[in-house]
């Protein structure tokens, strides 16, 4: 009964903090869940019933503990033509079916069901979706509502609207232009913005926030009519009691006919691929690494949908970009999710006449910026990147989905990347022999506490991957693993990604994760994803230094210490930070470092987020090894956010006697008394007296950097100082 009582309390204990989060993340399911609603031709409040009814439902029954639901972003044109072809009522009830084959799916343990997919057809199948987005929804923010065939003929239409948008068109409509391109571009530059006040209220809401103050501004202030077509403003949003006494009835009568069953299978595989993947991102990112049950969620996700349906709501699955945002504010577990459809039920009932004064088109370019995000470029070039066959998969997957459709799109996937493996491979009879039995030899070393040992023979990709993840699901992520691969003869791309989430995943639970066995496979790129077969002939690329890197270079001269330039991932001495729990590092470079490799100063790239959330982040920071224990602690700056933090459970640990440092500096830790020990009067007034520094203590080692960009060389050499002197004056603390 203890462990029970103990999670008990420290649920409670992170409550406050799980309030918060889920407050934050109803700032974006707001406007989200009312552009999703409308983009897929439903009611905009449909969106939002779907947020509330997941958000209750699979925060209680689900098997997730970070992630949140709502609609989602892939299954507008699912949603879009179900209800073109079978009416709303008649949608409904393709809604509730794809919720019941879910909870069947879960039932049948079919939460692996995303592995049996290459990772390029997925990235392709998301891109066709972000294109079908942004291309219907671009017109609308627009000021322009087109009515067409297809997604490539709203796609094509595009620089014509532009052309109309500001000069044949009534001023009604070139200020709904002006409203949507203003929206649009607070969602490309919001990302850049690093200012911590301004980043508390995400990017959607400044849109809603900025749109309902310009409305009022008309109103109260110039006392004229509001200069945007009344075509183009929010309009149907029911009150709470509206929603009740409005009901829909869904309209069975379809499920004779083909076009109905094709909308609920594509509805349940495009909703069971999505949360999948995005549930599987987020274990990547959650702080204590636990593992979803992906079978439960399926449960809870159908009947959440099926709930959802019943009552006028769009399909209920696991968002990638609300569930980053949660982990981000500090979200640890389902409370977040629960608090974030309370706060949206507070919102209807307390604004939703507020809601109907929003531009139509500045919620269409939330959906334009996340359509852009899903295809864009930089995706297009990593996925070249990894491998030219890659961009075949990725384009087949693409151009079937956007001219035909959804489902179509994801098994020509399929039958492309099958096709290119056996191209590869040259011998049909070896792949059809081997394909679909990847031999795989699994035990321990040594004793009981050895190691963990796997052996991989024949052909290992994304059809049979399957039965190695189920021997790597059984090893507790506390061990040492190594897989080999030398009796492997092909590993494809989707296996090689999969490999490095479990490499990550081991290292952060203090286990090891080592891959063997590929020295003599040949890849056609660097990546370190690229798919590998066993043909030897690799090489080496030469890079030359930047001005930046040259300078860098002199410094080290000038003190006396190592300089090194290039990129690596081996970064684990940071994983023990706090700073990095919710961040995942992709690369450490242009290193300087003393002999004994105790003192390092870097440019570090990593990222917040996964998928479409993901965002990257390139800083300097100051790595100092300590030889003796110290107290575990951050230190920041205090503003009015660190006291706002307060509230939702951060407290600040005061320091007896030095009023002044209490209230300049922000110091978080759980060990109270030992953390004030351990800041004596000398360390006290080294911080009073030094500029101010992000500080961060692991128990033996210290993380120091300033702003979250890369710095300059006075800056370089400034934090070199600082780092220089605080470690002297912690080492004279110890004698």
């Amino acid at each position: 009964m203890r462990p029970k009582k103990h999670g008990v309390a420290n649920f409670f204990k992170a409550l406050p903090k799980n309030i918060f989060s889920g407050f934050v993340v109803s700032l974006i399911a707001l406007p989200l869940g009312l552009g999703l609603a409308m983009a897929s031709e439903a009611p905009p409040i449909a969106g939002i019933i779907a947020a509330v009814v997941g958000g209750l439902l699979v925060s209680i029954l689900g098997g997730s503990h970070v992630t949140i639901t709502g609609p989602g972003n892939g299954l507008v044109g699912v949603l879009l033509v179900a209800i073109t072809t079978l009416g709303l009522e008649g949608a409904y009830a393709a809604i509730i079916c794809s919720g019941a084959l879910l909870i069947i799916l879960g039932f049948l343990r079919m939460g692996k069901l995303a592995n049996f997919f290459p990772s390029s057809a997925i990235q392709g199948m998301l891109a066709a979706i972000g294109l079908i987005i942004l291309g219907k929804q671009f017109h609308i923010m627009m000021g322009n509502k087109l009515v067409m065939n297809g997604s490539i003929d709203y796609l094509l239409a595009i620089p014509n609207t532009v052309k109309n948008a500001f000069f044949y068109q009534d001023k009604g409509l070139t200020y709904a232009a002006i409203a949507g391109v203003f929206s649009l571009a607070i969602m490309f530059f919001y990302a850049r913005i690093r200012h911590k006040y301004l980043r508390l209220i995400p990017a959607p809401m400044w849109i809603v926030l900025i749109s309902i103050g310009f409305s009022y501004y008309f109103e109260l202030i110039v006392k004229k009519p509001h200069p945007i077509d009344p075509n183009y403003m929010i309009s149907g949003i029911p009150t709470a009691n509206e929603i009740v006494s409005q009901l829909p009835i869904p309209d069975f009568s379809f499920m004779g006919d083909l076009p109905f069953w094709t909308s609920v299978l594509a509805l349940t595989l495009i909703a069971s691929i999505e949360s999948l993947l995005s549930i599987k991102a987020v274990d990547n990112l959650d702080p204590q690494k636990r593992r979803s049950n992906v079978n439960r969620d399926l449960k809870a996700l159908g009947l959440a949908t099926i709930g959802s349906g019943l009552i006028g709501g769009l399909n209920v699955v696991t968002v990638i970009a609300r569930s980053s945002v949660n982990v981000n504010n500090g979200g640890t577990n389902r409370s977040a999710n629960f608090s974030h459809a309370v706060f949206l039920v507070i919102f209807i009932v307390l604004f939703s006449t507020q809601l109907t004064r929003i531009p139509l088109p500045a919620l269409m370019a939330i959906l334009v910026y996340t359509g852009y995000k899903l295809a864009s470029p930089a995706l297009i070039r990593k996925i070249f990147s990894v491998g030219k066959e890659q961009l075949i998969i990725f384009f087949t997957t693409l151009l079937v989905t956007l001219f035909v459709d959804l489902i179509s799109g994801i098994v020509a996937g399929v039958v492309i990347t099958f096709v290119i493996h056996l191209f590869i491979n040259r011998s049909f009879s070896l792949f059809f022999r081997n394909v679909m039995k990847p031999n795989v030899l699994m035990f321990q070393e040594g004793h009981s506490d050895g190691n963990y040992y796997v052996s991989v023979k024949h052909f290992c990709t994304f059809l049979n991957f399957y039965k190695l993840k189920e021997k790597l699901d059984d090893i507790p992520e506390n061990e040492d693993v190594v897989v080999d691969f030398s009796m492997c003869e092909f590993v494809d791309h989707t296996v090689m990604e999969n490999l490095s989430g479990y490499q990550d995943l081991f290292l952060k639970r203090d286990g090891h994760f080592e891959v063997i066995g590929l020295d003599l496979h040949e890849t056609d790129s660097k990546h370190p994803f690229a798919l590998r077969r066993l043909i030897p002939g690799l090489g080496l690329l030469q890079n030359n230094l930047t001005k930046r890197q040259t300078t860098l270079q002199e410094i080290a001269d000038d003190y006396n210490i190592h300089y090194e330039a290039e990129k690596t991932q081996n970064a684990h001495f940071l994983d023990s930070f706090l700073f990095f729990k919710t961040k995942q590092i992709e690369a450490v470079y242009n290193r300087l470092y003393n002999t004994e490799n105790t003192f390092r100063l870097f440019d570090i790239n990593y990222s917040e987020g996964e998928l479409i959330a993901k965002e990257n982040v390139k800083t300097t920071m100051l790595h100092i090894k300590l030889n003796r224990q110290v107290p575990e602690f951050t230190l920041d700056r205090e503003g009015f956010l660190e006291r706002v933090y307060a509230f939702a459970g951060f407290k600040d640990i005061p320091i007896a006697n030095h009023r002044d440092f209490s209230k300049r500096f922000y110091l978080l830790g759980e060990s109270t008394a030992y953390i004030q020990s351990f800041f004596d009067d000398e360390l006290v007034h080294f911080f009073e007296s030094n500029p101010y520094y992000h500080v961060e203590s692991n128990g033996t080692s210290l993380l120091v950097f300033s702003k979250e960009r890369v710095a300059g060389i006075k800056e370089i050499k400034a934090l070199y100082d600082f780092g220089k002197r605080l470690g002297k004056v912690i080492q004279e603390t110890f004698d």
